[in-house]
């Protein structure tokens, strides 16, 4: 990413911070704008370049009245319909087979001394962001803003397993996402260490279509745990690969955001990019 490019990254995200703390007031452009220190008619044009609609739009997006009606919203919608039959085409993420592979108690034992894990940064459309991959698949997938804390959070995970800094199919297959065609992808499998109980939220999460939002206690009814809501978030907030794992698409009943492990602006920055791409 150039120095320009990063520049106009920070600024779409600080407004983006901008319209998710002041929506209640609505901001005209030219507020938004002058909160990131550009003319209305350059922020405009950088925004729309970004997301795919203008500011308003995605304003509209990422407010609490757009996630109520979501939630609410029990017919099916096209892209439901097309998701159902089979269909493909292009920007759809759930056109993809992601499949999840949990590791044996081997595989991970010891801090996974018996794995030899590569890894790599990329730059994605919400960030930097690290890889890694075992033979079998992803095993970690984390936006970070230091290099050296995203390393040593991978670390963390799998102490004592090697690394080797270098970019695999696997990893090229995954980063692809971020492209807005995604019909020629590959089968993606994720290597992924969890409790069955993770791994059964992972799984649920991965049903849950671009666009579309659900519900802590949504998902918790669809896995038969229905007084299990708080464990769900538990669950969900220790989700070792972000984006693929569609996490960010769980939301308060309320309609508001909630949390995210990698910050709540972003979260809402995923949320309208994914809306605008379905309704845009």
């Amino acid at each position: 990413m150039t120095e320009q490019e990063q520049i106009n990254y920070n600024r779409i995200a600080e407004a983006i911070d901008y319209i998710k703390k002041n929506f209640r007031e609505q901001p005209s452009l030219n507020d938004i704008a002058e909160s990131v220190h550009l003319s209305p008619f350059h922020f405009q044009r950088l925004f729309t370049d970004w997301a795919g609609v203008s500011p308003k739009k995605f304003m509209q997006y990422i407010s609490i009245e757009y996630a109520k009606q979501v939630l609410k919203d029990k017919q099916t919608t096209l892209f439901e319909t097309a998701h159902q039959t089979g269909l493909s085409g292009t920007s759809r993420l759930h056109d993809l087979f992601i499949n999840i592979e949990g590791m044996t108690p081997g595989e991970f034992k010891n801090g996974g001394e018996n794995l030899i894990i590569s890894y790599s940064f990329a730059e994605s459309l919400f960030g930097n962001i690290i890889v890694a991959s075992t033979a079998k698949g992803i095993c970690h997938m984390a936006f970070f803003d230091n290099k050296d804390d995203a390393f040593a959070t991978l670390q963390k995970r799998f102490p004592n397993a090697t690394y080797n800094q270098v970019v695999d199919k696997a990893q090229q297959n995954a980063l692809f996402i971020f492209r807005h065609d995604w019909s020629k992808l590959d089968q993606i499998k994720l290597h992924l260490t969890g409790t069955p109980f993770q791994l059964k939220v992972w799984e649920t999460l991965l049903k849950i279509p671009m666009g579309e939002l659900s519900t802590y206690g949504a998902i918790a009814k669809k896995i038969d745990k229905p007084k299990a809501s708080r464990a769900i978030g538990t669950a969900i907030g220790n989700n070792p690969v972000a984006f693929l794992i569609p996490c960010h698409r769980v939301i308060q009943s309320s309609g508001s955001s909630g949390g995210y492990m990698w910050g709540s602006t972003r979260k809402s920055a995923i949320i309208g990019w994914e809306a605008a791409k379905i309704n845009g």
